[in-house]
Formats: C-alpha cells, structure tokens, sequence
C-alpha cells in the first residue's frame, strides 16, 4: 500500500505557540513511518515552512498548499493539526484547508471558531439534561464601570479568563474585589474578551473523546488534584505541581453520567477528530459543570490525552493511525458535475 504523505502543521500566532511545537514533536515521534511519509511545517506570522531534520528551510506554496523539494512537487493526501490558538484552533486553517479541498485532523471550521470562544459554547450546550453551567457574565472591554457590574451579579470567588485563549494563559481566581483590576487587566492583556463566572467547588475530570472507523470512543478519564489555587498554565505543565488522576477516582453511576453528558457535548457542537473537555462535579450537589472543550487537546509528554491513550491500553502511534485514516475515510468530496 503506497504510503500517505501527511503534513503536521504546528507553530501558530499567540502565547501557546511554544506548546504547540512540544505537541507536534511528540506527534512526530510517534506517528507510523510504514505507513506515513511526514512533513513538519511550521507556520507564524511572517513564514510557512517545511523543517527538514537538520533544521533546513523550505517555503510552502500557499496558493495550492504544496512543497518543491529537489524538482519535484509534493502534494499532501491529510493535514493533521497541532497548533494551539491562532490560526490552527480558530478555524481559519481548517476554511482554508476547506477551500482547497484537502482533509485535515480535528473539528471543521466552524466548530473551531465556536468552541474557541468559551462563552458561545457554554450558551449552546446549556440545555443539555445533565450537564449544568457556571453563572457568568462575558466582558467585551476593560473599563471601570466592570468591577460594580460584575460584583452586582455575580458571586465571590470567581474564575477570570480570556475568553478565546488556552492553556489557562492570563487566567486569574478572585477572591476579593480589590483583586479584580489586577485580574481583569491580565485576562485583557490577552484577549479583546473576558469571561467571569463563578467558582465552582468541587473535583474537576477532564474526558477524551475521539471519533475512529468504527464511531466515537471515550478515553479514560483524568482526576485533576492539583497544590496550586487552581489548574493554571503552571500547573498543566509542571507535573510536580499537579496529580493527574488516569482513570480518575469516581463511581460507576457518575462515570456512567460523565460519558453521556460528554458525547452530548460532542454531538451538539458537532466535533470531530479528538477533543478533550474539563467538567467539575460540585461536592455539594453532585451535579455536572461544564468547563469548556479543547478542540486540538495537547499531545506533549505531560499532555493528558496521552495520559488517557495509554491508560486506555493502546500505543500513541496506533492512536494517530486511527486519528488520520478516520479522517481520510471521511474525507472531504467534491460535488460531481452535473450532465
């Protein structure tokens, strides 16, 4: 069988883009070469560029995304994309990709545009039976008249956050007022949005799901226990700070809740590829809170999603094999021309 000739595309406009070369190194090592000729491309702002191993340069013609390597032209059968943030979680690369007719890994454009931004996506995954949402108010600029505004309606503590950013960059906890300038000056720093909610308390899981030949299949999950105030960039990073729980400590009837309130989710924001999504279940009550969904999830040695490939029994390389051929089988077709 002749082998597919994948590009994976990482790098990326915004804070994360040092993560997202992590990502797509891992990636990299772990993708089946029996079975796959692999491109590194690395986009930001100024340039898209293959790297070849010795850290040679190569230009990619964006007009057809395509390589001239040696005279020859190399035309690519699947992109499989490991950027965080801009341009590659956004949906700009997947309407691009969209356009030019070639599959890509992961949710389509609008999907990623959506889920970028917390606050949409909590609005449409509201009503879902089940599965609860945090009281929250999203900002669109960062003025004074915020701070009376938000502590008329909402409730210490609170989780502050850019609302279309990842990794928990500029993400603050508040507890007092006298902390939200601060807070909301670092959210604003970051993005043109900020979201404030309520903090919920209780244990926080985080779910894999993914979609192979044969459907949709959930990953174990993760119990996050972390010693810092909350889960922030730190944290996610630095595996001293934080206990990744994988499968996570929970009852087989919250288990049993979690994986339908999680495919739920995925359905109705019409996913695809493998996403990952943070729920807290409030001590208090025992009812489900929606964190968000990450729609190109990690993939770095302390990534979770790997974590919970490995805990499922499977090789990351057997993963990613199911990842690409997923999509190629449900690749994208042209309309025939009518007689």
């Amino acid at each position: 069988m002749k082998k597919k000739t994948v590009a994976l595309v990482t790098g990326g406009f915004t804070g994360e883009v040092v993560i997202s070369l992590q990502t797509a190194n891992a990636i990299h090592k772990n993708l089946d070469t029996e079975k796959f000729d692999i491109y590194l491309i690395v986009i930001d702002k100024t340039s898209w560029h293959y790297l070849d191993t010795e850290g040679n340069k190569c230009e990619i013609d964006r007009n057809h995304f395509t390589l001239s390597l040696k005279g020859k032209t190399v035309h690519f059968d699947i992109v499989f994309i490991a950027i965080h943030g801009s341009p590659g979680e956004d949906g700009k690369l997947q309407g691009y990709f969209d356009m030019l007719q070639i599959p890509y890994t992961g949710c389509d454009a609008l999907t990623s545009a959506l889920t970028m931004n917390k606050a949409y996506t909590k609005a449409i995954v509201a009503d879902i039976e089940d599965l609860h949402i945090a009281n929250s108010k999203q900002l669109f600029s960062n003025t004074k008249d915020n701070i009376n505004f938000i502590n008329n309606v909402l409730r210490f503590p609170y989780f502050i956050k850019p609302n279309n950013g990842g990794s928990s960059i500029g993400m603050s906890k508040v507890k007092t007022m006298s902390e939200l300038p601060e807070a909301l000056d670092k959210a604003f720093k970051e993005d043109t949005q900020v979201l404030v909610e309520e903090y919920i308390q209780g244990k926080e899981y985080t779910i894999g799901i993914y979609k192979n030949k044969n459907g949709l299949q959930v990953l174990p999950i993760t119990e996050i226990v972390t010693t810092k105030e909350f889960f922030d960039f730190e944290a996610k990073y630095d595996p001293k700070l934080t206990d990744e729980i994988t499968p996570g400590r929970i009852d087989e009837k919250n288990l049993h809740r979690l994986h339908k309130v999680g495919l739920a989710v995925y359905h109705r924001l019409n996913c695809n590829g493998v996403v990952r999504m943070d729920f807290i279940l409030e001590e208090t009550t025992n009812n489900f809170y929606f964190i968000e969904l990450n729609s190109i999830p990690g993939q770095t040695e302390n990534s979770l999603v790997p974590k919970q490939v490995r805990a499922a029994g499977m090789t990351l390389k057997d993963f990613y094999t199911e990842l690409i051929e997923a999509t190629l089988q449900n690749q994208y077709t042209p309309p025939t021309k009518s007689s």
